[in-house]
């Protein structure tokens, strides 16, 4: 079935909804249909796209492709033009559901544009945002305090019991989970063993203090990863054990849900893997499918986070894997198509503003990290979206304001980068009101749902005498 989900006049949004109405399941669908002269397809997701002058045909992606019967699929689009689908057939036969009759136009247009035509200016770029689902109710509060808890080791700031974490993180990412060797998929997670914390609880007391922060409504998550963790899901049996020992974590603590703090060589494209929206490298679409695998698994409720590096998603901008011609670094930009893929399941991206080099933004100038700028600069590319590789025709399309936060050290042991409270506070007020925000104009205006803050760590901030959660806790309590 089609529906114009949105029309302004000049263009409009179309979805596709494919639904095995027979008795055996399916394993592939292709959709066709003719576009009349005048109206093209642009930008699209969660299918593969092929045309053929105004024949369009759209493909099933690896993770939506089998259907049992009564299960459905959907894929969308964006029309330019005023014309719809005609002659449409799913699978050679037919497609149900008629032509819906035509969508009265809204009186002003979508947030979306279409993709810009020029490489974009140094004032606003426009860009193309594929639809997110809207807000769920995660039980978050509407601006997050998020932090990381050395569960697995000290690292030189002391373990901090879980019953000792103050009340005012509201996501707390538990670090790590590590595989058992970099290809296996096999994640492990165990508590600080006594020799290195000689003040770690036992497994029992543990669970018990995440069961009591549950009840506060409080969310606590493996993150998988870390620098020393390497995860490289190269083989659909890597994919697996992910899945299989991820779910095996969640379920031995009674988690909320997942983090994904792939650093270092975990994820890279392939040569000739030069579409973000299309990922062919295999540690990357297999990471895609576990990830839904786990979600599907454990349904609305469950919590997804991403701590990514800046070279993995705002470097995108100007460089995407190894290139066209080759000779780039393939990790460039690498968490892309990972992000996009899952735009519509990720609860918080944060962004780890720290331990970067000068990264270019959307004014194409180059900001460089320890300041309020460097965070105004790097998020505004996720609440804007941004040309990947400088191509405007393959725009990386914003988040929503509530799925977004960035992340900073604690403290000037946790990390390069360190900003202090006023920084930091002056970096989110410009997000946030559009107030401060010295020489740099966000392209993505006021975010009055921007998610909040992530720090590493919660260890380190106990040991700066909780620096980070006094200041920016009551910071965030006092925003709209």
């Amino acid at each position: 079935m089609f529906v114009k989900t949105s029309d302004w006049g000049s263009g409009w949004e179309g979805k596709y909804t494919i639904t095995n109405g027979g008795s055996s399941t399916i394993t592939s669908w292709a959709v066709v249909f003719d576009l009349p002269a005048g109206t093209t397809v642009g930008t699209y997701w969660d299918a593969l796209m092929t045309s053929s002058g105004q024949r369009y045909t759209f493909t099933n992606r690896s993770w939506n492709g089998t259907l049992a019967p009564g299960q459905s699929a959907s894929f969308g689009f964006l029309g330019s033009g005023s014309g719809s689908p005609l002659n449409c057939t799913l699978n050679g036969q037919p497609c149900g559901g008629g032509t819906p009759p035509p969508t009265a136009p809204p009186t002003t247009a979508p947030p979306t544009t279409a993709p810009p035509t020029t490489r974009p200016p140094t004032t606003a770029p426009p860009t193309t945002q594929p639809p997110t689902s809207p807000p769920p109710n995660t039980g978050l509060p509407k601006h997050a305090l998020i932090g990381y808890l050395h569960a697995s080791f000290a690292n030189g700031s002391g373990y901090v019991r879980m019953a000792d974490v103050p009340a005012d993180w509201d996501i707390v990412n538990l670090a790590f989970g590590e595989p058992t060797s970099v290809t296996s998929g096999d994640i492990r997670f165990r508590l600080c063993p006594a020799s290195e914390c000689p003040n770690v609880e036992s497994e029992a007391e543990f669970t018990a203090a995440i069961r009591a922060k549950q009840q506060q409504g409080k969310k606590v998550l493996i993150s998988i990863g870390g620098q020393n963790g390497q995860v490289q899901l190269t083989t659909t049996a890597a994919r697996d054990a992910f899945v299989s020992s991820v779910s095996a974590i969640i379920d031995r603590y009674g988690l909320n849900g997942l983090d994904i703090d792939f650093e270092g060589h975990s994820l890279s494209l392939n040569t000739g893997d030069t579409d973000f929206r299309n990922p062919t490298t295999p540690v990357i679409v297999n990471l895609i499918s576990a990830i839904r695998t786990l979600k599907q698994r454990y349904g609305a409720g469950f919590i997804l986070t991403m701590a990514p590096e800046t070279f993995f998603v705002q470097l995108g901008y100007q460089y995407y894997g190894s290139g066209p011609w080759g000779g780039q670094d393939p990790r460039a930009g690498s968490y892309l198509p990972v992000i996009y893929a899952l735009r519509n399941d990720i609860t918080v991206l944060h962004v780890q503003d720290y331990n970067s080099g000068p990264i270019m933004g959307l004014d194409n100038q180059y900001h460089t990290m320890g300041g309020a700028d460097f965070h105004i600069a790097m998020t505004d590319m996720l609440l804007a979206g941004f040309p990947v590789a400088g191509n405007t025709a393959n725009v990386f399309p914003a988040l929503r304001e509530d799925q977004v936060a960035f992340g900073a050290p604690s403290s000037v042991s946790a990390g390069n980068g360190y900003v202090g409270p006023a920084g930091i506070q002056q970096a989110v007020n410009c997000l946030v009101r559009g107030q401060s925000c010295g020489s740099y104009t966000p392209r993505s205006g006021t975010n009055p749902n921007f998610r909040g803050l992530m720090t590493w760590s919660i260890n380190w901030d106990r040991y700066y005498g909780w620096e980070f959660r006094n200041s920016h806790r009551p910071f965030l309590n006092s925003l709209p």
